[in-house]
C-alpha cells in the first residue's frame, strides 16, 4: 500500500500548475467554434477579398453613369480682330452619359458579379477551414493533456521501481547494472513526460491564436460527447453529385470561368461604337461667334482602328480562360479523391478502429480491476503499470473519436454543408 500511495502523491505533484488551477472556467468546443467569425487574420483576408470584388462590381456598373466636369480658365491674349478684348476667361460645366456601348458595360457588370459569387464561395470555404482548424487544435489540446497524464503515470511507475531498487541494491539483492537500467527507464519516461508538458502549453497557444485570442490560454477543456460520430455514413455514389454541385471551391472556380467568358465578350465589344449624350453650359469674357452658352447633342464614337490592342487583350483573356478550365478539372479530380479518402477513413474508423480501441479500453479496465484485486491480497507490489496502460488505452479511444469527428467535419466541408 505504501508504494501505491507514493505513486499517487508523485503523480499529483508532477501535474503542471496550469492544470491544477481550481475554479477556472472550462472551455467547451461550442465556445471555441463560436469564434469562427472573429476577426482572425485568415478570416479578414477572406472578407477583404469579398469586399474587393463588391467594389469592382460597383465600378463596372458605374461605367454608364453620368460624368460631370467643371472647367475654368483665366487667360490674357492679343486678339486679331476689333474690338480688342485682351481677357479671354471662361467657365464651363459639361456632362456626359453613355447611352449605348454595345455590351461593354453589361458584360463588365456580369463579369464582376461572377467574381463576387466566386469570392462568396471562397468566403464559405474560409469559414469551413477556420472551423476545421479550431476543432483540430481543440482536440490536439485534449490529446496532449491525456498524453501527459499517461506519460506522467508511466514516469511515476518508473520512479517507484527505481526507488525500490535502490533499497534492494543497498542490500545486495540486485546489481548496480540492474539499478542503472531502472534509473535509465525512469529518466527516459521523465524526458517524454516533460516534452508532453511543453506540448500542452504550445497546443494551448495555438488554440488561443486560432480563436483570435492570442495569449489567452485555456486551463481546462471539456471533452465533448461527439454524438455525431454515430450517424449513418451515406453511400459514396450519393455524395459525388453533392460534391460537384455544392463544393465551395468548385463553385468559386466555375464563377471565375463565367467571369472570364463575360470579359471575353466585353473585349470583343471594344471594336463596336458607343453612343453618348453630351451637355455643356458656359460663360465667357470674350464674345465669339463659335461659342455657345448652352449646347447638347448625341455623339457617335466608332473605333475604326486600334492596332493590336484589342486582339492582344482577347488572346490574354482566352489564355486565362483555358488556364481556369484546367484548374477546374484538376480541382475536381483532387476533390473527388479527397472525398473518397475521407469516406473510406470514416468507414474504417466507424467499423474497425473505434471498435478495436473500445475493446482495448474495456480490456484495460478489466485488467486494472484484476490488478486491484491482486493488490489487495498482496499478490502484486503496485498498480502502476495497470493504471498507466488503462490511461493509454483511453487515450487511443478518444483519439479515434476525435479523428472520426474531424473526418465528418471535413466531409461536410467538401459538400458545402451538413450531411443531414
Amino acid at each position: 500500500m505504501k508504494s501505491h500511495a507514493l505513486l499517487i502523491a508523485l503523480a499529483s505533484l508532477l501535474l503542471p500548475p496550469s492544470l491544477q488551477a481550481a475554479g477556472a472556467p472550462i472551455l467547451t468546443l461550442e465556445q471555441a467554434l463560436a469564434t469562427v467569425d472573429a476577426p482572425h487574420p485568415d478570416w479578414q483576408l477572406a472578407t477583404a477579398g469579398h469586399a474587393l470584388a463588391e467594389a469592382d462590381r460597383a465600378l463596372a456598373e458605374s461605367r454608364s453613369d453620368w460624368s460631370m466636369n467643371l472647367t475654368a480658365g483665366l487667360r490674357y491674349g492679343d486678339p486679331t480682330v476689333e474690338p480688342a478684348q485682351n481677357s479671354d476667361n471662361e467657365i464651363r460645366l459639361s456632362a456626359r452619359k453613355s447611352l449605348y456601348d454595345f455590351g461593354r458595360t453589361e458584360y463588365a457588370g456580369r463579369a464582376a458579379s461572377s467574381l463576387v459569387e466566386s469570392r462568396a464561395a471562397l468566403l464559405t470555404d474560409a469559414r469551413t477551414q477556420r472551423r476545421l482548424d479550431i476543432m483540430s487544435i481543440y482536440f490536439e489540446v485534449l490529446l496532449t493533456d491525456m498524453q501527459y497524464a499517461a506519460e506522467n503515470e508511466y514516469t511515476a511507475v518508473a520512479y517507484v521501481s527505481f526507488d525500490h531498487a535502490k533499497a534492494r541494491q543497498s542490500l545486495g539483492q540486485i546489481s548496480t547494472t540492474e539499478l542503472a537500467a531502472l534509473e535509465k527507464k525512469y529518466q527516459d519516461w521523465r524526458v517524454k513526460r516533460n516534452a508532453s508538458q511543453l506540448r500542452q502549453r504550445a497546443s494551448r497557444a495555438r488554440l488561443a491564436n486560432a480563436m483570435n485570442q492570442p495569449g489567452k490560454l485555456a486551463s481546462e477543456l471539456e471533452d465533448p460527447p461527439l454524438a455525431g460520430n454515430d450517424r449513418l455514413l451515406p453511400e459514396h455514389e450519393t455524395l459525388l453529385p453533392l460534391l460537384q454541385e455544392k463544393n465551395p471551391r468548385l463553385l468559386a472556380l466555375r464563377a471565375q470561368l463565367q467571369a472570364a467568358r463575360e470579359r471575353i465578350e466585353a473585349i470583343r465589344s471594344e471594336k463596336s461604337p458607343t453612343i453618348d449624350f453630351e451637355m455643356e453650359a458656359g460663360d465667357y469674357s470674350r464674345i465669339a461667334l463659335t461659342r455657345d452658352k448652352v449646347k447638347a447633342g448625341v455623339v457617335l464614337n466608332w473605333p475604326l482602328y486600334q492596332g493590336g490592342r484589342v486582339d492582344s487583350l482577347l488572346a490574354k483573356e482566352q489564355a486565362q480562360f483555358q488556364s481556369l478550365q484546367a484548374q477546374s478539372e484538376k480541382l475536381k479530380m483532387e476533390l473527388e479523391q479527397t472525398l473518397l479518402e475521407t469516406w473510406l477513413e470514416i468507414g474504417d474508423l466507424q467499423q474497425s478502429v473505434r471498435a478495436a480501441a473500445k475493446q482495448n479500453a474495456e480490456y484495460r479496465d478489466l485488467a486494472l480491476e484484476r490488478a486491484r484485486g491482486e493488490y489487495e491480497v498482496e499478490l502484486k507490489t503496485d498498480l502502476g503499470d495497470a493504471m498507466a496502460a488503462t490511461m493509454d488505452a483511453r487515450l487511443q479511444l478518444r483519439r479515434a473519436e476525435y479523428r472520426l469527428s474531424l473526418a465528418f467535419a471535413r466531409l461536410e466541408g467538401l459538400l458545402g454543408g451538413a450531411l443531414y
